[in-house]
């Protein structure tokens, strides 16, 4: 399945160390040992995120806290050569406890650190 992401982007950047943004995208599951999940970040945040002026770390990628529902984690985005934007790793106790399932549409709220 090739994954789908729809923006209703938001951008602030309420604090020096980052810059915030808001997108909905479809939560989907890597093909492959592991059965990573993800969502794509949409073309303009992902844009949002080069421009932020935060340094990528390891692989192209960019350290992230980020929120959906009630839960808040420390990540990264990495690379997608296939969107040419990023994808976000979201982990299964994120998953289990916001009840979230391959297929579903989540709302993020991304947080790019720019220094920590």
């Amino acid at each position: 399945m090739k994954p789908q992401a729809r923006a209703g982007a938001h951008v602030s950047a309420p604090q020096a160390k980052m810059l915030r943004v808001d997108f909905d995208a479809e939560l989907w599951e890597h093909e492959g040992q592991g059965a990573w999940c993800f969502v794509t970040v949409p073309p303009e945040p992902s844009e949002d995120v080069r421009l932020s002026g935060a340094m990528p770390a390891g692989f192209g990628s960019y350290r992230v806290e980020v929120t959906v529902g009630s839960t808040t984690w420390r990540t990264s985005v990495f690379p997608d050569n296939a969107s040419g934007g990023f994808v976000l790793p979201v982990k299964k106790a994120v998953r289990q406890r916001e009840a979230i399932e391959i297929g579903d549409l989540v709302a993020v709220h991304l947080d790019v650190l720019l220094s920590e």
